[in-house]
């Protein structure tokens, strides 16, 4: 995911406006992600937004790509559920924090899936995520996905 330098991110200016838009346009992703509403959450991307799960180096580019990442996500973990630990909304996008639970019923990735716990379906984990912000789109350029524990380490 290109991304613009510190000095860029930090000069950015907000409102009060811009500030309810972000987390409006936020609030609608999340709960398209919750409903499993693949259409809904791709309207809240630009494009050529690019989902990244940055401890693996996976990557999906463009809405074909997010919905790529959310269909197999669902299937993996069709009952997945996050619950928010922390969210900070600023002019730069929207980094969360949740918990997130689970049954695994696929492996996910598909390309390259991490290791299942041995007799284990269930799931619980850490991650946090940044949606970065364009501000002449207005939408998020996609997700860059973090995990509390490593592949193979649950």
């Amino acid at each position: 995911m290109e991304q613009e330098s510190p000095r860029d991110l930090l000069d950015r200016r907000t409102t009060p406006e811009l500030h309810a838009e972000i987390r409006e346009l936020w609030k609608k992703h999340s709960i398209a992600e919750d409903a499993r509403d693949i259409p809904g959450l791709l309207s809240t991307l630009t494009e050529d937004c690019i989902y990244e799960l940055v401890p693996t180096g996976h990557v999906w580019t463009g809405h074909e790509g997010a919905a790529r990442f959310y269909q197999d996500l669902i299937g993996a973990f069709p009952d997945i559920r996050f619950q928010l630990d922390c969210i900070v909304i600023g002019p730069q996008g929207v980094f969360e924090e949740a918990w997130v639970t689970g049954n695994q019923e696929r492996d996910w990735p598909p390309d390259r899936p991490w290791p299942r716990a041995a007799g284990e379906a269930s799931i619980r984990f850490k991650v946090a995520i940044f949606f970065p912000w364009d501000p002449t789109r207005r939408r998020f350029k996609g997700e860059r996905v973090y995990l509390g524990f490593s592949p193979g380490q649950r």
